[in-house]
């Protein structure tokens, strides 16, 4: 594998300050958009639900746990024995403590798929996940409120009342995820062949 040049450290400090100033720009912009999202208006959902869950069929409300926010990650049904790729990255990617975490500031999470808890649950227990989760088999809900594609929604509760708050998917939910976030910070980055490296950096297909 080639490797960078070789400079200085008064050359490589020189550099990295400039590289700084873009982080910074960046970083502002970041804090721009979530400004941004926060005066987003919601939607209300209308229809009832009913998701299937380790304790029972559970209503949308119920899926909050008794907090006013959750957090919700659409989970790509491929059919039987099947399982996204993408969808497995992301997941591995969402730590207990992460959830602890979020529960402070009275948001909830939940992965929720079309696919069959009998289905799902073994998969989850064989990567060690132990995010909860509910089956929207049966219903339209993916249909009403997804794309049939994997993506990460908000949702707030007033009451019996549940709004959505924000929707993303595909390369919306990258910034979420750990791994990547160390990868763009190291020299050979994530390695994949769509993104813009010098010539004879290691690359390969993502998801490869």
């Amino acid at each position: 594998m080639d490797k960078p040049d070789i400079v200085s450290r008064t050359e490589w400090q020189r550099q990295r300050d400039e590289l700084l100033i873009a982080e910074k720009a960046a970083t502002r912009a970041l804090d721009a958009l979530a400004a941004q999202r926060r005066r987003l208006p919601m939607e209300r959902v209308e229809q009832h639900y009913t998701f299937e869950t380790a304790d029972g069929p559970r209503s949308l409300v119920e899926l909050f746990a008794g907090r006013d926010q959750l957090a919700l990650y659409q989970f790509m049904d491929n059919g039987p024995g099947q399982f996204c790729p993408g969808c497995t990255q992301f997941t591995d990617n969402v730590p207990p403590a992460a959830l602890a975490r979020l529960a402070e500031r009275g948001v909830s999470w939940i992965t929720v798929s079309n696919m069959p808890r009998a289905q799902f649950e073994p998969y989850a227990a064989s990567r060690g996940w132990t995010v909860p989760f509910a089956s929207s088999g049966g219903t339209s809900w993916d249909a009403d409120w997804g794309t049939g594609y994997f993506h990460f929604s908000t949702f707030l509760r007033d009451g019996d009342d549940v709004y959505r708050t924000y929707r993303t998917a595909a390369r919306g939910v990258e910034p979420m995820l750990f791994h990547y976030a160390v990868l763009d910070r190291t020299v050979y980055g994530r390695q994949e062949d769509w993104e813009d490296s010098p010539s004879g950096w290691p690359q390969h297909p993502t998801y490869g």
